[in-house]
């Protein structure tokens, strides 16, 4: 990765817009950052990593809009760089507030994405190609360029002295999270986590196989019942070896003993069978005999009650022989039956249609009738002349109707204009007063907003202040509380120093062994070796001491550096906000806020007032057109009014006299009609009336005369013999029907069997009923054991076949839970036989930090000019554990390894700086081994002498030589000597600005 160009805008320190030119700048290799405290030089890499990743290197929530920028300049990053042979242009927006385009106030700015890339066309001429806009393809894609995540790229491009020299020092636990972030080992500890979960699955598999068997195994036992037994025991939760093969011999065991008592069970089923036989037949003979006593007995009981019936059957049979001779007669009764009818008819019309007419008509004969209703067809066809005047009355109503409505509408028309006109003068007055009222207060609120915003800052910086001086008291107490502890701590050290001391002498006894010399007197000979007093400190007891003396050492540091830090706070946020009380500012502000609410609020009039002038104007060309418009109407709508009243009086004269009393010619001409018709209906019946009549007298002449040939004594007689085909065709049907069943209940009794089965004694058919029954029970009972065993030896023969499944896949699940708790066990380091516990994550970050070690001592050598060397070390721990993770630092000029918090201030630093670019290149190579151009290393040089500056610079040097470009940040006056090409960040008030140095400082 090279970085070409750095564009930042309104980025935190920096208010305006800079551009940082890399390529010039890194012209020699080695280019010094520096600047006043917090002009913003750590700034400048936070804008790398925030175009790279969109994000910025810490994880904490920073605030990357310039509080010096214009609000109407965005905040913006853009980056050119080139990455894996790709050049790139990035440009990011972060999300932050910006004044809305129109009106006041504010709106959200969203984060923007740009991703561009330099091409060459077909005529070799370059420029920038869009590529992406989104944010999660532009961050894929440089992440898949670099090849490493955020943070890797943090702690490779750029060394933090302070946070190495805490790595230097950290203890294992501390030392694996960095250096597990780094080299995302999280999936070795994913891999152990996997493999124990895997195995607990297992076993919850084989857990749920055992419960399986068992539950099985109490499924056959239920089957099988208590009078089937084994000679082997059931399989039961207390013996887990019993629930493999002995649980399939016990089950097959059972099978057996079942088998042989269903073979048992279906011998004795079919022996009640044929009992059951044997029975059956008995009781159909004997039921075969009652049938037929009970035939002959109910057929002659049959007999005798149709014997009784002869002298009704004889009435009939005379009845049926008058009908026979009545229906000769038939045609002629039928004859005289509808002209009764018809003469009946008749007379009822006749009747019914004379009392529908006038009273002067009712006596009229047919011939009279019709001479009436001739003379009423004439007066009809005079009245439909009239017609078409009587329709032409009615459409001119009906236009009078709409003249006068349309002469009102035009007089509402023409008083509500004028009454609108009126009043318009006193309306627009007030709406432009309204408007000029708004527009001033318009005008305030502006002025108002300006102080609140400015007063505003003031409250939030008063907070700031009232808070950081809280904070400083309550740290300054912490302070005396940490200076004290100390204190003790280093006291009580230097006690147990001194106590050890005194007490060497015996100390070194302790290591005595007979004829071996003393390693300070050299006897072999211990004739009284020193004895340790009770309470004698060890060496463990020293180094406890001094480790508590340390810790309590940084925490004092750590809460200095808090109350330094709240101090600074303190005086910026005083310079801001002054003096005043935070209580003040507030009620200031309440009160500035409730003024700004009630100014706008008077604001936001200004465009009702506006909306209803124009409003006004529209309306009053409408209205004064509408006045015009209704003035001419009603003047034409009079004049025609008048001349069609004068038509409509000469129609209506004329039709009253014609129409009488009906409301209307047609309903005159609806009841002239109407009396014409009834007079023509009453004629008309008047002469059927006389027809029926003497067809009647001719009917009845004709009947009486047959009647007698016949044989009947009188007309009457004749009809009430008559009887319809249907009745003459039942009649005869129930006659026949005696005749028939009579003959049928005799041929029964006639017949020899039934006869002879009369004459024996009567059948119990009861007894044999229960005695088949009996033999019924039998046989079910036999059956239902002999079906209940086969049922029994099929289930048990199901459940041992389900069993020697189940055993199969527990047996499987055995060995499979046997490999993966092994694996489980290897991974975690707590298998048998392990000769180191250590976890997998630990062992592979112990070879990363054995990698990185070697690779930092190349650089530690020439550093410190061959006397230090780093190592990495494998103490045990607790119960007998590795971390793998410890350091420790070999001094040549005594030979014996040291504590690496034993180093001095310049020391830990080539020290650190040396860790620090051993893990970079190893950090590289993991990540694919894309080079990485530029490096920028973050003070801790002043902490060096001269010859060990030198030292450094020679190696920043050697990096150059692998054409790599190294940006130092410090405040060091002899880099600034010594470093041509220098980025001064400079601080003001405004903002800070950038300027490109190119000769050594004096």
């Amino acid at each position: 990765m090279r970085l070409h160009h750095l564009t930042l805008q309104a980025f935190g320190p920096f208010a305006g817009t800079h551009t940082v030119d890399f390529d010039a700048l890194s012209a020699d290799g080695l280019f010094l950052l520096h600047g006043d405290t917090g002009a913003g030089k750590s700034t400048l890499f936070t804008a790398i990593c925030f175009a790279l990743y969109g994000e910025p290197p810490v994880d904490r929530d920073l605030m990357l809009r310039s509080h010096h920028a214009p609000a109407d300049l965005l905040t913006q990053v853009t980056l050119d760089v080139t990455i894996s042979g790709h050049r790139l242009r990035i440009d990011r927006v972060p999300q932050q507030m910006r004044p809305k385009k129109n009106g006041t106030g504010e709106t959200l700015q969203k984060a923007e994405t740009r991703l561009s890339q330099w091409t060459t066309d077909s005529a070799g001429k370059g420029h920038w190609e869009a590529s992406s806009k989104s944010h999660q393809e532009t961050g894929k894609e440089i992440k898949d360029l670099l090849g490493m995540s955020r943070t890797q790229f943090c702690q490779v491009v750029l060394l933090p002295q302070n946070e190495f020299t805490k790595f230097l020092y950290a203890d294992a636990g501390k030392r694996r999270e960095l250096l597990g972030k780094l080299f995302h080992t999280d999936r070795y500890a994913f891999i152990e986590r996997w493999l124990s979960e895997h195995s607990r699955t297992i076993q919850k598999s084989r857990d749920a196989a055992c419960d399986e068997v068992l539950h099985l195994a109490a499924r056959i036992h239920q089957a099988a019942g208590p009078d089937l037994k084994s000679q082997y025991d059931a399989p039961s939760a207390d013996a887990a070896h019993d629930l493999t093969d002995p649980a399939l011999a016990w089950a097959g065991d059972l099978i057996q003993a079942s088998q042989a008592d269903a073979l048992t069970a279906q011998a004795d089923a079919e022996n009640a069978k044929k009992n059951q036989l044997a029975h059956q037949k008995l009781e159909a003979a004997a039921r075969e005999l009652h049938r037929q006593q009970t035939t002959y007995a109910t057929a002659r009981e049959q007999l005798d009650r149709l014997d009784e019936q002869t002298p009704h059957q004889e009435a009939l049979s005379r009845r049926r022989d008058q009908a026979r001779r009545a229906q000769q007669l038939a045609p002629l009764l039928h004859a005289l039956s509808t002209a009764r009818a018809d003469h009946t008819r008749a007379q009822s019309r006749e009747s019914d249609a004379r009392t529908q007419l006038l009273p002067e008509h009712a006596a009229l004969d047919a011939a009279g009738l019709a001479t009436a209703g001739q003379h009423i067809r004439d007066d009809i066809a005079v009245l439909n002349t009239l017609l078409p005047e009587e329709t032409g009355l009615h459409e001119l109503t009906a236009e009078l109707k709409r003249t006068d409505a349309e002469r009102q509408d035009f007089a509402i028309q023409q008083r509500t204009a004028r009454d609108w006109l009126e009043k318009e003068t006193a309306q627009r007055a007030a709406l432009e007063i309204r408007r000029e009222t708004a527009r001033e207060a318009e005008e305030e609120s502006r002025r108002q907003q300006t102080q609140l915003n400015s007063l505003s800052d003031r409250v939030a910086a008063a907070e700031r202040r009232d808070a950081h001086r809280a904070q400083i008291t309550t740290t300054e107490q912490r302070l005396a509380t940490a200076q004290d502890k100390t204190d003790k701590a280093a006291q009580a050290h230097i006690d147990i120093r001194r106590r050890r001391t005194e007490g060497m002498a015996a100390e070194l006894a302790t290591g005595l062994t007979d004829g071996a010399p003393c390693p300070v007197c050299g006897s072999c000979s211990h004739p009284q070796p020193a004895q340790a007093p009770d309470g004698h400190p060890t060496r463990e007891d020293e180094q406890a001491a001094e480790e508590t003396h340390q810790r309590l050492q940084q925490q004092r540091d750590k809460i200095a550096a808090e109350l330094h830090k709240l101090r600074e706070d303190a005086a910026a946020a005083t310079g801001e906000a002054g003096d005043t009380p935070l209580a003040s500012l507030k009620a200031d502000h309440e009160t500035l806020t409730t003024q700004l609410a009630d100014s706008l609020k008077r604001a936001a009039d200004r465009r009702g007032a506006e909306e209803e002038l124009l409003a006004l104007d529209r309306e009053h060309t409408a209205m004064t057109q509408q006045d015009s418009t209704a003035t001419a109407g009603l003047s034409d709508r009079n004049a025609h009014y008048d001349n069609r009243s004068q038509r409509h009086a000469e129609l209506t004269a004329k039709l009253d006299a014609a129409r009488g009393t009906a409301p209307t010619l047609a309903a005159r001409i609806d009841d002239l009609t109407r009396t014409a018709n009834r007079l023509e209906q009453a004629a008309e019946a008047s002469r059927t009336a006389d027809t029926a009549t003497q067809t009647l007298h001719t009917r009845t002449s004709e009947a009486t005369d047959a009647a007698t040939a016949q044989g009947f004594d009188t007309l009457t007689d004749a009809e009430q013999a008559l009887l319809s085909d249907q009745d003459l065709t039942d009649l005869e049907e129930a006659i026949n029907t005696w005749r028939e069943a009579r003959a049928s209940h005799q041929a029964v009794l006639d017949d020899p069997a039934l006869q002879q089965a009369a004459a024996q004694p009567a059948v119990d058919i009861e007894t044999a009923a229960t005695l088949r029954a009996t033999a019924d029970d039998q046989h079910a009972q036999a059956v239902t054991a002999s079906s209940t065993a086969q049922t029994r030896t099929t289930e048990l023969t199901t459940l041992t076949a389900t069993l020697a499944e189940v055993v199969e896949r527990l047996k499987a699940l055995e060995q499979a839970h046997h490999t993966a708790r092994h694996l489980a066990d290897l991974a975690t380091g707590t298998a048998p036989g392990t000769r180191i516990r250590m976890q997998l994550e630990a062992y592979v970050l112990a070879a990363r930090l054995e990698q990185v070690v070697t690779a930092a001592n190349t650089r530690l050598h020439l550093m410190s000019e061959g006397r230090y060397a780093l190592r990495h070390s494998d103490h045990q721990a607790a119960h007998g554990a590795r971390s793998g993770l410890g350091l420790e630092i070999t001094d040549a000029w005594t030979g014996h390894p040291r504590k690496t918090d034993t180093l001095s201030g310049g020391e830990s630093f080539f020290a650190s700086l040396s860790l620090a670019l051993g893990l970079a290149d190893v950090v590289t190579h993991e990540a694919g081994g894309n080079p990485l151009d530029t490096l920028f290393i973050d003070e801790g040089f002043g902490t060096l002498d001269d010859d060990t500056l030198h030292n450094v610079l020679d190696v920043l040097d050697s990096l150059r030589a692998h054409d790599r470009t190294v940006g130092v940040i410090s405040h060091i006056p002899e880099l600034r000597r010594r470093i041509t090409q220098r980025l001064h960040v400079r601080k003001g008030p405004t903002g800070s600005t950038l300027a490109h140095l190119t000769e050594a400082a004096e």
